[in-house]
């Protein structure tokens, strides 16, 4: 059997960093974990060929060459994934369709052409999917019926299949689920709120592979909470501690953590001490009221600026994610996220309107409430709400476009980032030396010339950069790095306005629509009752 992985387009996202990437001469920051774990999971008699869209189209030849094609596929990926269904069928090829986004509205993808869904977590439903082909089926939809795999036995990604040097960084996973309740989220629908975990020796088995591969760059734990279970976790680190040391930390971590990792003195050492240098970090508002309807009981428990504080100093740089819109919020809700990632010095933020993703409990509530708006397009931080808020949507938008302006302002964001990393621990691993690649020079030279010539912010450049030299010069290239981000986030706040301001005046248009058209409609209703 012949298998064409294919992971579809991502549109531009705060998350595609286009910008940055061609600094370093990378296609994509990110790679398909899911599809390379799918790999592992089918028959290793199998021939495999993998595709990401976002490095380049399939070929004729690989087209060809495929018996099934097989896709994997979240939200904002959704219009890419249909196209190319369809392009796989226009060729005759028999197409399987599984990943987050099929699993939470299975009925899109079908009616794309798919002919097969393998939904859910694929450890149950893969072999399902092969005893189907093994029988001759030529469709079928295989789901786990509530049954949660033991990740201790999912086997070593393949990332042999990858094109490793068009990827920033690299992906791995230790953890699925999380223990919270926030009513908006999708996570703890598709892997549950009891987090399972691998062994320790099962990841350092990846990353050994990841090592003999030849990678050496960044590997982002794709966990959406990895201290969920944090007994395991702290197992984990201990042995990654020493696997680090003895290979020379060949890696550098960052990864996605509830707040409650502030306060866990031991848990932030063990995990600066295996070189994670960043953690995202849900905060999604300052205002209480909006944390206690939405269920973000965790986010309650400690002050927030307090918590961010706390990990910045143990040296862990914090990247938060806000989100404007809950019901009940009270005018100003942008001023204040804006305010309170300037008091905390959080550099990098990202920012989006709430939306009601399939089948979360937010989903459901605005169903039961006749709330929910239809949407054709993706959810992402250039959508507006998809469902009708308690506060005008207008307000909302403008509230949400003059923040996100106001968090990359040049000038802010060399503020903000500069009092981060004043403030930021040193790393307490000892890496060797190395000469930086000529790819890394350039970079550097063209965010020299960029923010410390060509802008007007260059006084403000050299005198930051100057100072953490001479105050924290252990985390000097790290605060480049995170300077030059901005390169992409100036770029994407102004596609942020026009792509909101766009659909707000379309909005704004069938509203006015509608207005004029109701009093004819009472007019007809009240003569006909006449």
């Amino acid at each position: 059997m012949r298998v064409l992985l294919i992971y579809p387009v991502f549109p531009k996202t705060f998350w595609s960093y286009e910008k940055i990437l061609e600094l370093v001469d990378r296609k994509v920051l990110l790679p398909p974990l899911g599809l390379v774990t799918v790999a592992a999971i089918l028959p290793q008699a199998w021939d495999f060929k993998l595709v990401d869209r976002n490095i380049r189209p399939v070929t004729d030849a690989e087209w060809a060459w495929a018996d099934v094609a097989i896709f994997s596929a979240m939200i904002v990926q959704k219009d890419d994934l249909v196209e190319q269904i369809r392009e796989a069928k226009r060729r005759g090829k028999r197409v399987a369709v599984g990943g987050p986004y099929p699993t939470s509205v299975p009925e899109e993808a079908l009616n794309a052409g798919a002919d097969y869904m393998i939904l859910d977590e694929g450890e149950i439903t893969l072999p399902m999917f092969v005893e189907a082909i093994e029988r001759g089926d030529t469709s079928g939809i295989f789901r786990s019926n509530g049954e949660k795999p033991d990740v201790t036995n999912t086997p070593i990604p393949r990332f042999d299949l990858l094109e490793l040097d068009a990827y920033d960084s690299m992906s791995v996973q230790f953890s699925r689920g999380c223990p919270f309740q926030c009513e908006f989220c999708d996570i703890i629908v598709l892997y549950g709120r009891k987090p399972r975990t691998k062994t320790p020796a099962q990841l350092l088995a990846e990353l050994n592979y990841l090592y003999e591969l030849g990678w050496r760059r960044g590997v982002f734990m794709v966990d959406d909470n990895f201290i969920g279970n944090k007994r395991n976790v702290k197992l984990f680190l201990k042995e990654l501690k020493v696997w680090q040391a003895e290979h020379q930390y060949p890696f550098r971590f960052n990864t996605e953590a509830s707040i409650d990792l502030a306060q866990d003195p031991e848990l932030m050492e063990l995990m600066v001490e295996c070189f994670f240098d960043a953690v995202f970090i849900g905060i999604e508002t300052p205002d209480e009221d909006s944390l206690q309807l939405t269920k973000k009981f965790q986010n309650m428990r400690n002050p927030l600026s307090d918590a961010v504080e706390m990990m910045t100093r143990a040296g862990l740089r914090p990247i938060a994610g806000f989100i404007i819109g809950f019901d009940g919020e009270k005018s100003g809700s942008g001023s204040r996220i804006a305010r309170f990632a300037e008091q905390t010095a959080i550099p990098t933020t990202t920012f989006a309107m709430l939306q009601a993703l399939p089948n979360t409990a937010l989903w459901h509530r605005l169903e039961k409430e006749g709330r929910l708006r239809h949407s054709d397009g993706n959810i992402n931080q250039t959508t507006l709400m998809n469902f009708i808020p308690t506060r005008p949507l207008e307000e909302i938008a403008r509230e949400y476009v003059e923040a996100f302006w106001e968090l990359y302002d040049p000038e802010r964001y060399l503020d903000r980032t500069y009092r981060c990393f004043l403030m930021l621990g040193a790393p307490k691993v000892k890496t060797p030396f190395k000469f930086p690649s000529w790819v890394d020079l350039r970079a550097l030279s063209i965010v020299i010339w960029r923010q410390g010539v060509k802008r007007s912010t260059r006084w403000k450049f050299w005198h930051h950069l100057f100072s953490i030299i001479k105050n924290n010069p252990a985390v000097w290239d790290h605060y480049i790095t995170v300077c030059a981000h901005n390169e992409h986030f100036l770029e994407y706040r102004q596609i942020v306005r026009n792509e909101i301001e766009a659909q707000l005046a379309e909005f704004l248009a069938e509203e006015a629509k509608l207005s004029r058209e109701l009093p004819q409609e009472k007019i007809r209703e009240t003569v006909s009752l006449a």
